[in-house]
């Protein structure tokens, strides 16, 4: 599933490599890479293939799941979708409540106990995911986990799940899309090095020298 996932994102650019010309995050980070799950959304096969694997990772990781909750905005629509395919309820957190009407943080029915599943898009150091959770916890929630369609593996976003005890499964990640990529020609066989030492060090820029 992984190597599959992996050509659909690279097919529709919802991961593109730039080893060349960097990106730069809004930390000031210079990346090879650009990530945009949302594209997923407009492409239907590739949907079809995403949502049916989040919800194959749901039954196989989470079989007590009750409730999917999605993260604001990027993974509503995955969990209602994989909500549907599995005949489950669904809501979303907001990143932050409401000022107006009942404040809600969290939209959709949640009753105290229930086993939920969080559905997000991309973990890269976990801080967003892991507040969903904290807010589904605090509100009487069992957080069995989450599913998301893409993590990078960075060591500090597997350290504060770890932290924060948080299960993620993935349906692929950063080095499995690298090799794709090379693989099917996106980029040179010899930029997966460069591409890894930039996972494992998004700070260290010697990542750009060839």
């Amino acid at each position: 599933m992984q190597k599959i996932i992996a050509k659909d994102l690279l097919s529709i650019k919802a991961v593109f490599f730039r080893p060349d010309q960097p990106f730069t995050w809004a930390s000031g980070i210079k990346s090879p890479v650009y990530t945009d799950n949302r594209l997923t959304l407009t492409a239907p096969e590739v949907r079809d293939h995403v949502e049916n694997g989040l919800a194959k990772l749901v039954k196989e990781h989470y079989p007590e799941a009750e409730v999917l909750m999605g993260t604001s905005t990027a993974g509503i629509a995955h969990a209602a979708i994989v909500g549907h395919i599995l005949n489950m309820p669904m809501g979303y957190v907001r990143s932050s409540a409401k000022d107006h009407g009942r404040g809600n943080r969290i939209e959709g029915r949640l009753e105290k106990g229930q086993k939920v599943v969080v559905v997000e898009d991309l973990i890269s150091t976990g801080g967003s995911v892991i507040e969903v959770v904290e807010a589904l916890r605090e509100e009487g929630a069992e957080v069995l986990g989450v599913v998301s369609i893409f993590t990078y593996g960075m060591q500090k976003g597997l350290d504060r799940l770890a932290a924060a005890s948080v299960k993620n499964v993935s349906l692929t990640c950063f080095d499995a899309v690298a090799e794709v990529a090379a693989e099917e020609g996106y980029i040179d066989a010899s930029d997966v090095a460069r591409l890894i030492k930039f996972r494992n060090n998004p700070q260290d820029e010697s990542w750009m020298e060839k």
